[in-house]
């Protein structure tokens, strides 16, 4: 069982000192990386801790350019994403650049808003989620170097399809496209994710 504040005193103790702290929190679709991101985020900061979330989601590329590329029907997939983007926010995070501008994905209108927040060069958690931080392959390979820690949210299928179909008709969309959506696009995501990541530190 989840222990937010147990993993959050984990994070504190591994800390120490730093100044800054990079936590990547992996997990397929529908693991509830985000929830998880939020809870620890909120414990941290109440034990008096400075913490952010900093979601993946944020490098979609837009539908304008995946209807280019001929990938919507893939939206979601690890090569829809904008990853040397992603790698040198990260890089710029690590290095405490000041006031770092972070974009930040909205599903209600499926696109991401650019500079939706901020990261401070107090913050000194950084909890960064998204569903391939831990892949091996190239180039999402070049991201578990840039952690100081690593956890992954390990859920089974049949709950990630539970869970993706209700949060698919809580956005408008009935049960069959729910269904075809999930078979067609996530559930390939789900197994990548599954198939190819790297051990994380801890496994909730």
């Amino acid at each position: 069982m989840f222990d937010v504040n147990e993993v959050a005193s984990l994070l504190c103790e591994k800390s120490g000192k730093a100044l800054r702290f990079m936590v990547g929190i992996a997990g397929p679709p529908g693991a509830g990386k985000s929830t998880v991101s939020a809870a620890l985020r909120d414990v941290l900061i109440a034990k008096g801790e400075t913490a952010i979330v900093v979601p993946m989601d944020g490098f979609h590329f837009d539908d304008t350019v995946l209807n280019k590329r001929g990938h919507r029907p893939r939206k979601g997939a690890p090569f829809t994403f904008d990853v040397y983007g992603f790698e040198v926010l990260l890089k710029r995070i690590k290095a405490r650049e000041p006031d770092i501008a972070i974009p930040v994905f909205d599903r209600t209108m499926e696109l991401s808003r650019a500079a939706a927040d901020i990261v401070t060069n107090e913050a000194k958690f950084i909890l960064v989620e998204g569903n391939y931080l831990l892949l091996q392959t190239e180039p999402w390979d070049r991201l578990k170097p840039l952690f100081d820690f690593t956890l992954f949210i390990n859920v089974a299928e049949a709950e990630l399809e539970r869970r993706l179909m209700s949060r698919i008709v809580a956005h408008g969309h009935d049960e069959a496209y729910a269904k075809n959506w999930i078979a067609s696009n996530d559930m390939l995501n789900i197994r990548e994710v599954q198939a190819k990541s790297v051990v994380a530190d801890l496994v909730i």
